[in-house]
């Protein structure tokens, strides 16, 4: 009865630089139906990186033990999630001949297997090979291909790889808590799918994910994922200044920047007064005035998002229609954060809260769990991969700014 109850059910793990958070869900008529959640502090992790084995893989038999214990079931493999930096993003272009035929599924078919073997990692682990865009006679942009003539059918490849000994660390994390690994997710690709709306994919977006200790941008148009860039910043330095700059424990720097903190300013702030515990047990508080608080969190801001910045246009999310960006992560539920950032970027801005899961406690539903809860919604939609390291052939490698421009001028041409 147990193995019955099992069938058919994805549990996801979100290991993160602050926290390991593990979801149990059940696909249903009406939807995901969340059945158990569970969530321990990170110790083992730093900068999305795994640092410490032991207390590690002690979380994350913790936290999927509480969701266990929720859902009152057993689960053997699990979906995870991938955050840390050293993620990169690469397009393969492979095109063949077809003699002005009709387009169907077996031509279809053979692409894919031509760019299955098209795929080089170049040493690294390829975590998602997805095919993006075709290509008929050099109009780019089609989306199904299926039922027209032409002499030659392309398609385009988003290949999301990354270093191989941290996917090791993490993928032998979660096998030493006794759990299979079904797949290890690109964080931005999951979040995507939990805070991001089928119009703003494809009208073209960025996706900013405040992590506590990366920060990945990644780019949407046309629908597909088209670039990424990972940052090894986050919102744990804004704690840390915090708790530099008053003298106090790292737990309390991190209540203050919850309960207090804000990215905006007010003229009420200088009149409104802090208690500060110090470090030392019996010390007399300290008392601060919220301007001050928001003086050190804002000297931060300033920082991350400079970088912030600095990878759109890296990336290429540049002209008329860049103008729509998306926050998330934990980072995302600091007070004013989307205003301020709306004023540093010249763009508009959003919060996303994650979406589509059925029965989410509230306190599993905000920005710091989207990757978990994208991380079901990506199981669940089943996606083509070409994963494969095989030696190249065929293959044209384009710059993902040159994917964003082509997307982005398709669109435009669409609108």
């Amino acid at each position: 009865m147990a193995q019955a109850r099992n069938e058919g059910l994805i549990t996801a793990v979100d290991i993160g630089s602050s926290k390991v958070a593990a979801l149990i869900a059940q696909p249903t008529e009406g939807g995901l139906q969340v059945l158990g959640t569970g969530q321990r502090e990170s110790r083992g992790v730093k900068h999305g990186l795994v640092a410490d084995m032991e207390r590690t893989e002690h979380a994350v038999r913790e936290a999927v033990e509480q969701a266990e214990r929720i859902a009152r079931t057993n689960i053997e493999e699990v979906w995870v999630s991938f955050s840390a930096g050293g993620l990169y993003s690469d397009v393969a272009s492979v095109e063949v001949a077809l003699e002005g035929q009709r387009i169907g599924q077996p031509d279809v078919d053979d692409l894919l297997e031509a760019g299955r073997r098209s795929i080089d990692p170049e040493g690294r682990m390829v975590l998602h090979a997805q095919p993006t865009l075709y290509t008929l006679d050099g109009l780019k942009g089609v989306r199904n291909p299926i039922g027209l003539h032409a002499e030659k059918l392309g398609v385009d490849i988003h290949v999301v790889s990354a270093d191989p000994a941290p996917v090791r660390n993490l993928d032998f994390a979660v096998r030493s808590a006794h759990l299979a690994v079904k797949s290890i997710v690109a964080s931005p690709i999951a979040t995507a799918m939990a805070c991001l709306t089928e119009e703003e994919r494809e009208l073209g977006v960025a996706l900013v994910e405040l992590g506590a200790g990366v920060t990945n941008v990644s780019l949407f148009a046309g629908g597909l994922l088209v670039g990424l860039a990972s940052l090894p910043i986050g919102a744990g330095e804004i704690t840390d200044d915090i708790a530099s700059a008053f003298g106090t424990r790292r737990a309390q720097a991190e209540r203050l920047k919850c309960f207090h903190g804000s990215a905006q300013t007010s003229p009420r702030d200088n009149h409104e007064m802090i208690e500060v515990s110090g470090e030392a047990d019996g010390a007399e508080p300290l008392r601060v005035s919220r301007a001050q608080l928001i003086g050190v969190i804002r000297t931060r801001l300033e920082h991350w998002f400079a970088e912030i910045e600095k990878a759109l246009k890296a990336l290429g999310f540049t002209g008329p229609i860049a103008r729509r960006l998306v926050l998330t992560g934990g980072g995302a539920e600091l007070k004013g954060i989307a205003d301020y950032a709306q004023s540093v970027l010249g763009r508009a801005v959003r919060v996303g809260r994650p979406k589509g899961l059925i029965g989410v406690p509230e306190a599993h539903s905000g920005m710091g769990f989207a990757t978990l809860a994208g991380l079901v919604l990506f199981a669940a939609s089943d996606p083509i991969d070409l994963r494969q390291t095989i030696t190249p052939q065929l293959v044209t490698k384009l710059t993902p700014q040159g994917l964003v421009q082509r997307l982005l001028s398709a669109v435009k041409t669409s609108y």
